[in-house]
């Protein structure tokens, strides 16, 4: 519970207009991608770093958590109030603050869409690559706060890779600036790479100085079928070591076509059992060359079918079938359990295997989908979480499914994070000395623990 003269105090911060106390209002605020639900005391909405800096000043000195929010798509529950407190919504903090075309830079406030940046830089003829699947309507600062990946990290990597600097305020109330506005800065340790992904338990990014590139002339979408799924995930390993190098490389199968295969609109081969969704993008002469070489790489894996996308509206219906796959899942089981595992891409036939085994032996559909090009496969758990046996089944799973993820040299988590959902197996894969070293930095960033409480190793 947040007291009474706390309360008159944060609406005094940030004017009462811009502090919610009714109940009514917080459920939008109580839960995330995960469905799952926890409710606050109280939901604030700053609108500047001083303003941040003075509620975490207050909540060290008060006692009371603090957990910053985007815009709540998050897959681990890393933006929900486990202990209650107060929700730092980041909605306000909505600026391009700008575009800087000669040293290929912006800077943006943490509350800007995703797809909005990448839309403004592309009028200037620039390009910001991350591409997650939600970014229609995730925030940069989630991405941030997550690192996140999406449909282009096997051709030009992940949200790490393109932020330079951060301003971000302490739990202690300190504002920070780390990183340089250039493409070079070794000066200190690399505080910018230690927020990225700290799920918001290390601080509270208020603007982000992220790197452009110039905008590829041209793209071409392809879409390959195949009747097995062992044999789409072959291919994706012999058109890398063809040196073609796909801005995006997505597989889905059998369950995932079946969800999306209206939006698509397409005619699916019958019998395939998976597809592949390529695009190559550069200079029109590179593309016409690697879109050639992709289709001569499939036919002769014995594809069942291949097409071209005719033009970019055509290609645009492929990826946003792609992007809201996810959702249409639902159409299988009322829940699920998802996991972003990462194994590497020579081994994914091995994985596909087991996920089929593990399907059969405990009775419940488990479509996998994702980012074949850097091994990182979306493993959906269907269920029912009303039947406490089917639940059970996917707690089995999961710990199996992380057995043989980390058997294979693997990791847990691509780009979803750890928040609350796999925290419990985060020994798995980090060692207890690397667990405590993690615990001795958030200590020395949050010595009272009020900043996003329960979340990975707290």
């Amino acid at each position: 519970m947040i007291l009474p003269h706390v309360i008159e105090t944060l609406s005094g911060i940030v004017g009462p207009e811009h502090l919610r106390l009714d109940p009514a209002d917080f459920e939008a605020y109580a839960t995330d991608g995960t469905k799952l639900r926890f409710m606050p005391d109280a939901v604030i909405f700053p609108g500047n770093s001083r303003e941040v800096s003075a509620i975490l000043i207050l909540a060290d000195q008060e006692g009371f958590p603090v957990i910053p929010r985007g815009a709540g798509t998050g897959m681990s529950g890393g933006a929900l109030p486990v202990s209650g407190g107060l929700v730092m919504s980041m909605e306000r903090f909505n600026r391009i603050v700008s575009i800087d075309e000669d040293n290929l830079i912006a800077k943006v406030e943490p509350g800007v869409i995703t797809a909005r940046l990448q839309a403004e830089v592309e009028k200037c003829g620039l390009f910001y690559p991350p591409d997650p699947a939600s970014s229609d309507i995730s925030t940069i600062g989630g991405n941030v706060a997550e690192c996140a990946g999406g449909l282009r990290a096997v051709k030009y990597g992940v949200t790490r890779d393109y932020i330079l600097g951060l301003t971000a305020v302490l739990p202690t109330g300190e504002i920070l600036k780390t990183g340089v506005e250039t493409m070079k800065g070794v000066v200190g340790y690399d505080l910018t790479r230690l927020l990225i992904g700290s799920e918001g338990t290390l601080a509270v990014v208020t603007e982000i100085t992220v790197r452009l590139v110039p905008r590829p002339e041209t793209q071409r979408t392809m879409i390959a079928f195949f009747r097995e799924v062992t044999g789409a995930v072959e291919t994706v390993s012999r058109i890398i070591r063809s040196r073609i190098l796909p801005s995006t490389l997505e597989l889905m199968d059998s369950r995932s076509i079946a969800c999306v295969r209206d939006e698509i609109a397409l005619g699916v081969p019958a019998g395939t059992e998976a597809l592949l969704l390529i695009e190559v993008d550069g200079g029109r002469e590179e593309v016409e060359r690697d879109a050639l070489r992709v289709r001569q790489v499939c036919e002769a894996s014995g594809v069942s079918g291949f097409l071209t996308a005719d033009d970019r509206q055509g290609a645009e219906t492929l990826w946003e079938a792609r992007r809201n796959l996810s959702p249409s899942l639902y159409k299988l089981r009322p829940h699920k359990v998802s996991e972003d595992i990462v194994v590497p891409r020579s081994r994914m036939a091995e994985l596909v295997m087991f996920l089929d085994a593990v399907s059969r032996r405990y009775g419940l559909p488990i479509p996998a989908f994702g980012h074949a090009g850097d091994g990182n496969l979306h493993v959906n758990i269907m269920l029912d979480k009303n039947d406490p046996l089917e639940c059970s089944k996917a707690e089995e799973i999961v710990k199996a499914l992380f057995e043989k993820v980390i058997a294979m040299g693997g990791t847990l988590s691509g780009e979803h994070g750890i928040g609350i959902t796999k925290a419990a197996y985060l020994g798995m894969e980090i060692s207890p000395a690397g667990i405590a070293l993690m615990q001795r930095i958030k200590k020395a960033f949050d010595p009272h623990g009020i900043l996003n409480p329960g979340k990975m190793m707290t």
